[in-house]
């Protein structure tokens, strides 16, 4: 059946569960022809506690099933508290989840596993620790990423160090099963990140590696800063190449420039592919995620490489092409100077694709109530050479949040922009390879409008196309085989 929202801002075209909290994805892995998403999961409510792992799986990236709870705590053992983040492999024919066991009377949470010989249908945990003891010096511990590294394997565990240096600790196994460690992958003292106001973190979370496909050594490392005054901050991608045993690389950049963007996961896929998905955040109150019975969301799967150049590269996958059904918006022309124009309703959940060319400041609108005093705004400044995207007039719901967010993009060409809206989030890409996330929360009656805009001075030549979105087709469990702990409904 397909998911359709019980509210007008559940998402139709991104995965989460029919209720209750999610955050993190975890242990994404392609299995026997099989797409494997998990994820954290709080199956009694809509805070973030009682962590387990909820699971999907799909064939094709577009019609998905849920299969029962992967991971569940087991009382009094090593994860009583929490089945935290993590990742899978395939190995042979059987999955193995790594993850983050969680007990409140420790400080750390140490690398457990849990095995799955039925293709993801139930998963028996080891019981007790892989990785019993961190490193001596280490502050933080968790979120194990495991990978294929020759004939063996290789782990990263996110870490904060005694002095004050966040870290990424790597270690080696030939089987699986005994692990050596090798040392710190790589570290960083806390620095900001650009002008973006955004630091590299305490410690990091959720660390992810993708090697290049060559022999150089080049690769990506994709890391979640962490503050023990703020908690999550941004998501950081680094490039560079590892020189024995040590990830050397250049100034880390943004993985993703907006605010409700957090612990992304990859997964390789058939074809030599990189899959990413994302946590989006919710970005309102609590007592209204509360009301309505559901918090966060993931990202829409998108395909991430690094480019001969040593650049990140993003972009939605190529499946999700197969999701747009009728074209709701198609127009060409061009605003001068100070005007509004009218290109369409694309609905309240679109994919859209543009090519802008301007002289001076000028973009796109989303206006979401009749009288045009809500809306999401997206301009183009080639003065500073950033997209700007403007959230303060996107709901009149005092409740939710607000805020301006920036992304660089090169001054002096046409500028391709791919928009995808779904309720409540909206994700912009650029051809450059760039991203940017966050979540609206509309509230004004009659039809989505999509408006080109222009400031005083400027003008702007578009040429715009929007198609909506079909839902997600998703098979809830029967009754006979529930995968959730309460009610569906």
């Amino acid at each position: 059946m397909s998911n359709a929202p019980c509210d007008r801002h559940r998402p139709v075209a991104h995965l989460r569960p029919p209720q209750n909290w999610i955050n993190d994805p975890n242990g994404l892995v392609h299995h026997d022809g099989q797409y494997h998403v998990c994820y954290q999961y709080n199956p009694h409510g809509t805070d973030h506690a009682n962590m387990h792992w909820g699971h999907f799986r799909s064939a094709d990236l577009l019609n998905w099933q849920i299969l029962p709870l992967a991971l569940t705590p087991t009382p009094g053992g090593e994860d009583a508290d929490g089945c935290y983040s993590g990742n899978a492999v395939s190995d042979g024919d059987r999955i193995v989840a790594f993850y983050s066991a969680y007990r409140r009377d420790r400080q750390h949470q140490p690398v457990t596993t849990a095995t799955s010989h039925d293709g993801g249908l139930t998963f028996r945990p080891r019981g007790d620790l892989l990785i019993p003891e961190p490193p001596d010096g280490t502050t933080m511990y968790r979120d194990p990423y495991v990978w294929r590294h020759g004939d063996g394997w290789r782990m990263l565990v996110g870490a904060a160090l005694a002095d004050g240096r966040a870290a990424v600790l790597l270690y080696d196994s030939p089987d699986l099963e005994d692990w050596t460690y090798l040392g710190p992958f790589h570290t960083g003292a806390p620095q900001p990140v650009g002008d973006a106001g955004v630091l590299t973190g305490d410690g990091w979370e959720c660390p992810q590696y993708l090697p290049a496909a060559d022999d150089l050594g080049r690769g990506i490392l994709i890391l979640s800063a962490w503050t023990a005054e703020d908690g999550p901050g941004g998501v950081l991608a680094l490039t560079g190449k590892d020189r024995n045993d040590v990830f050397e690389a250049g100034p880390p950049q943004l993985l993703d420039h907006g605010p409700d963007f957090y612990a992304p996961a990859v997964m390789r896929a058939p074809g030599g592919r990189w899959l990413l998905w994302g946590w989006a955040c919710e970005a309102r109150d609590q007592v209204w995620t509360r009301t309505d019975g559901w918090a966060g969301t993931l990202t829409v799967p998108r395909e991430i490489k690094l480019t001969e150049d040593c650049r990140v590269h993003q972009q939605p996958a190529a499946e999700l092409t197969a999701l747009r059904g009728e074209r709701v918006v198609h127009a060409a022309g061009s605003v001068i100077g100070d005007k509004l124009i009218e290109l369409g309703e694309p609905g309240r959940s679109f994919d859209l694709a543009a090519r802008l060319e301007l002289s001076g400041q000028a973009g796109l609108r989303l206006v979401t109530s009749a009288d045009g005093s809500e809306y999401l705004d997206i301009r183009l400044d080639p003065f500073a050479g950033l997209l700007v995207v403007d959230r303060e007039n996107a709901s009149h719901d005092p409740k939710a949040n607000r805020g301006t967010y920036r992304m660089p993009y090169p001054v002096g060409e046409p500028v391709d922009l791919r928009l995808i809206v779904d309720h409540s989030i909206a994700e912009i890409f650029l051809s450059t390879g760039q991203a940017l996330t966050l979540r609206i929360y509309p509230v004004g009656d009659g039809p989505w409008r999509l408006q080109a805009h222009a400031t005083p001075d400027a003008q702007l030549r578009y040429s715009v196309d929007a198609w909506q979105i079909r839902p997600l087709n998703i098979k809830e469990p029967s009754a006979e085989a529930p995968a959730w702990e309460g009610s569906l409904a």
